[in-house]
């Protein structure tokens, strides 16, 4: 009997169909790595390309379709292609498929804005079938990382006369551990084929269905009908609108976004231009209140503008935090009474409700020291093209994006300050000009990482922004699904190494 009840496990195993089910809020427009620039797009995308490289789990640049790669000197870097790689059609992959992609992303025909990426490379050359030499017109400090960009196959596309209006964006051929199983149409569900002959091994999740659901209700009440395998949730469904029943499907899985809200300053203003303003500003902001109240405790204070846990943050920085009375103790050296109190203006989003309440906590927060913000919000396209590029502000409530190499010079060089720039707070500081001016040209990653730090610091005691808070990514993940391993860089890395048993198995034994 027991035997009996082995083989029909075994079976259960062995023959249920291995589907993961997600989910696109918004359907791709060209899945192409190269003009890939929506979300939507992007995402597919990387099921189906490869780079030549690409991040480990703890941020590292490793080999991906380079196996090796190394720099000759400091404009000279060499790749070392993997042999035995086959796009999904079962052509050989190599060389000239590296070439012919970055030919085509610089063609005048091709309009993305990735070109900028690749202004520093001088030439790229084929040394031989399965090695590439980049020379560069100087020291890039991105040198490595653009080759983070998908690979094209030429064989295919040196056929098509429009890279812009190509079939081949449509049904795209990769060399990814997942292949499309038919050309995708607008809003309907993109499939995706596990591509047996994947160089490191095959996903053992054997098929993808990407559902279009534009809308995060309908996504939300998708995940409560247990028909996606995984989805993000907001801090409010977490912790008002699940049940025992959903988490007894899903496990959450929380990490910090790559993404932070911030406060602006205007330090054109005069009444910003003492450091020490802006510092009793700070004092009086309880960060971690704002998160409570907002994100239920989902999200982490921010203290600067880069990722932390990154080799750009630096890991012994201690945050002054919130000092209410030393913000009163400041604000009574510059001068500031009841009667004088410090006041001034918030600018923010209309359409973003969440820094709309977090503009009125710290309203409130900032009264108990007797200063005086006042809250404006505006139609976004307005905010932007109105006030925020125009500089017709005194503060702004905004956000901006991390990353795992970051680049400080559009926002933070003197460069920046400028019509459309995006240092629009017009920050100046000359010893973060010259460190980003050397960092642009360090090839050395460690090297790299000691003068972002310093930058870090420098930014951080300036308080030309107040780093806010960074909210918490959560995501419901079915438990069916094994070898989930959270990293700096997310979840999904290791992805070909999930296994998803099937719901009923569990029960039978």
């Amino acid at each position: 009997m027991r035997y009996l009840i082995f083989i029909l496990l075994y079976s259960c195993f062995s023959f249920a169909q291995s589907t993961l089910e997600l989910s696109i809020s918004s359907s791709p427009a060209r899945i192409n790595p190269l003009l890939a620039t929506d979300s939507a797009s992007g995402e597919v995308a990387g099921w189906i390309f490869n780079g030549l490289v690409k991040f480990d789990q703890n941020g590292a640049i490793i080999g991906d379709l380079a196996e090796k790669f190394y720099f000759e000197n400091n404009t000279t870097l060499i790749f070392e292609l993997r042999k035995g790689v086959k796009w999904h059609d079962g052509k050989p992959f190599g060389a000239d498929d590296v070439i012919f992609t970055y030919t085509m992303l610089i063609s005048p025909k091709l309009l993305t804005p990735y070109k900028d990426d690749f202004k520093s490379v001088k030439a790229v050359k084929k040394l031989d079938e399965y090695r590439v030499k980049v020379t560069y017109h100087k020291p890039y400090f991105k040198a490595l990382s653009i080759w983070m960009m998908g690979v094209l196959p030429k064989h295919l596309w040196e056929k098509e006369f429009d890279p812009m209006t190509s079939p081949l964006n449509k049904h795209p051929i990769g060399t990814g551990p997942y292949k499309m199983a038919k050309p995708f149409k607008v809003n309907e569900r993109i499939v995706l084929e596990s591509n047996e002959e994947y160089y490191p091994h095959a996903p053992y999740i054997k098929k993808i269905n990407l559902h279009y659901i534009g809308d995060p209700s309908t996504q939300f009440i998708t995940l409560q009908a247990k028909e996606l395998d995984m989805g993000g949730i907001d801090p409010l469904q977490a912790q008002r609108q699940i049940d025992d029943e959903f988490r007894s499907h899903y496990q959450l899985i929380e990490q910090p976004s790559f993404s932070y809200t911030y406060i602006g300053f205007n330090l054109r203003d005069p009444k910003f231009q003492d450091r020490r303003v802006r510092e009793a500003i700070a004092y009086a902001i309880d960060k971690q209140e704002i998160i409570d109240l907002l994100f239920f405790s989902h999200g982490i204070a921010c203290h600067g503008p880069f990722m932390p846990g990154s080799d750009t943050y630096p890991k012994d920085f201690e945050p002054k935090g919130y000092r209410p009375k030393q913000s009163a103790v400041l604000l009574k050296e510059l001068g500031y009474t009841k009667e004088h109190p410090l006041s001034f203006e918030v600018v923010t989003d209309a359409g973003n409700q969440t820094r709309v309440y977090a503009a009125q906590i710290i309203q409130h927060q900032l009264s108990k020291v007797g200063i005086e913000m006042k809250i404006r919000t505006m139609e976004w396209q307005a905010f932007l093209n109105t006030v925020v590029m125009p500089h017709q502000f005194e503060a702004v409530l905004l956000g901006w994006s991390l990353s795992l190499i970051p680049d400080a010079y559009s926002i933070w060089h003197s460069d920046g300050d400028k019509a459309g720039g995006f240092n629009f707070v017009g920050y100046h500081n000359s010893e973060v000009d010259r460190l980003i001016n050397v960092s642009e040209e360090t090839i050395d990653t460690k090297a790299f990482g000691e003068q972002y730090r310093k930058i870090f610091r420098l930014i951080a005691d300036d308080y030309p922004y107040i780093f806010l808070y960074i909210p918490n990514s959560i995501t419901a993940v079915n438990k069916n699904i094994e070898g989930i391993k959270p990293a700096l860089i997310g979840i999904q890395y290791n992805q070909i190494d999930w296994n998803k048993t099937e719901a009923g198995v569990e029960d039978a034994k």
